[in-house]
């Protein structure tokens, strides 16, 4: 199997059934043995690729051929798509080289006149490869700024009616750069310059990030981070600057009880139990028992002991659960994560309107069912990596619409000065990837009075 192969297999398996690519790309990889490195990131560029440009690929092949698109068999067009992304996007990829091998892959399903498609199709593009026109940006904005970026309709839309004209085409860019890796230095065993010692000795360069105190900006990474021995002794995480900021927005302090809701894999968990240098109880509450057990490798690689994984519904009357009551709640909310698309561009195709709108009930429920669980005086954050107003300012209303007795803080009387400028007129923490240069973040803090 070759990189490309791997592509193609990764992105017919994702049309069958919804997933995470990187993870069907990772099993994959490890099942085969004559993959190496080099193959494996290639063959992530060109699933991302596709997923990030599938909407501008497929204008081209609805411009091509000359009967309905709709009849071409979800794996020949895969084929095509990855072609096209390496003609289109990969100047160093020979225009050929694409071809044949698209042409390969199309034989290799035993029916001659599929390759001969494939081929014909392909040589065809690239003999017009400059004579493509998109649609009319004067007459029609919105088709031209979804076909151009390569975004859904509905998504354009919205952020036209949210942010406006002059910046959807800005935030839409940002939205299609590749993202850069990002960790968070673990205080608890290096500072920061230490870490970029270290990392430098690996063959990795680390560059501090202007925003998050803990934060590093790396570059130089040959495979898998894990396999950095920076990594398998406990001296960083894997985290983009936007989500470090988060808990330094919950300033959990000394002798605190935290109740991280919505624990997930444990980024934030422990980021807390590093602030408050793994001195005070932090229970972490998931529904996913193995995103737990990760939780609790990724603590022990830290060196952190605090963190009380609990498995539990966090919809499901939470009060009978705990018996006593928490100084501090982190709630990240599971949501659309529109804010992340650089990272997961498959998100473009497998997120709709109505599922954030059921979303944003979801996180109204949550925020509910913590309540009771909140000391008075103590303070509840609520954090989502999306842009979307269903999600972030709607949820926030609502729910103050419904509990009297739950304030909401202005961030900016609570956060240090670096951060100051990551805070709207509004008091929210709001992060876009076209202003800020990082993911799509908001948050909100609470306080029971």
């Amino acid at each position: 199997m070759t990189a490309r192969d791997l592509a193609l297999r990764t992105l017919n398996s994702l049309d069958l059934s919804q997933g995470f690519p990187e993870q069907y790309l990772d099993r994959a990889f490890r099942g085969d043995p004559g993959l190496n490195e080099r193959d494996r990131a290639f063959s992530v560029h060109l699933v991302q690729g596709v997923f990030r440009w599938r909407l501008r690929l497929d204008w081209i092949i609805r411009k091509t051929v000359n009967f309905s698109f709709k009849k071409i068999e979800p794996s020949v067009l895969n084929i095509l798509r990855i072609a096209l992304f390496q003609i289109f996007f990969m100047d160093r990829v020979p225009e050929s080289a694409a071809v044949n091998e698209a042409v390969r892959q199309a034989g290799d399903m035993s029916r001659r006149h599929v390759a001969g498609f494939v081929n014909g199709i392909l040589r065809n593009i690239c003999r017009r490869k400059d004579g493509y026109t998109l649609p009319d940006r004067e007459n029609d904005p919105v088709t031209y700024l979804s076909v151009f970026y390569s975004y859904p309709v509905w998504l354009v839309k919205k952020w036209i009616r949210e942010l406006g004209m002059d910046s959807v085409g800005h935030l839409l860019e940002a939205g299609n750069r590749i993202p850069g890796l990002f960790i968070r230095c673990n205080l608890l065993k290096i500072d920061r310059q230490g870490l970029i010692k270290r990392l430098k000795e690996e063959g990795v360069t680390g560059k501090a990030t202007p925003h998050a105190p803990e934060g590093l900006r790396i570059s130089g990474v040959k495979g898998p981070v894990n396999n950095l021995k920076a990594f398998k002794e406990g001296l960083f995480q894997v985290q983009d600057e936007a989500a470090q900021v988060c808990a330094h927005l919950l300033s959990p302090g000394p002798g605190e009880q935290v109740l991280d809701l919505c624990a997930g894999l444990g980024g934030k968990s422990t980021h807390i139990a590093q602030l408050t240098g793994k001195r005070d109880l932090l229970v972490a509450l998931d529904i996913s028992h193995n995103r737990l057990i990760r939780l609790s490798d990724s603590s022990s690689r830290l060196g952190i002991g605090c963190i009380h994984p609990v498995v539990a519904d966090a919809r499901d009357r939470l009060s009978s659960l705990f018996h006593c009551l928490f100084d501090k709640i982190l709630i990240d909310g599971p949501c659309s994560g529109l804010g992340t698309l650089s990272r997961h561009p498959d998100g473009k195709w497998t997120k709709t309107e109505d599922q954030i709108n059921r979303l944003a009930q979801l996180q109204k429920d949550l925020l509910n069912q913590a309540v009771p669980l909140l000391r008075k005086g103590g303070k509840m954050l609520y954090v989502t990596c999306t842009i979307s107003k269903q999600e972030n300012e709607n949820v926030v209303k609502g729910f103050l619409e419904k509990n009297r007795g739950i304030g909401l803080e202005n961030l900016k009387d609570h956060v240090p000065d670096w951060c100051l400028d990551l805070i709207d007129d509004n008091g929210f923490f709001k992060t876009l990837p076209h202003v800020h240069d990082m993911d799509g973040f908001f948050g909100a803090l609470f306080k029971k009075l």
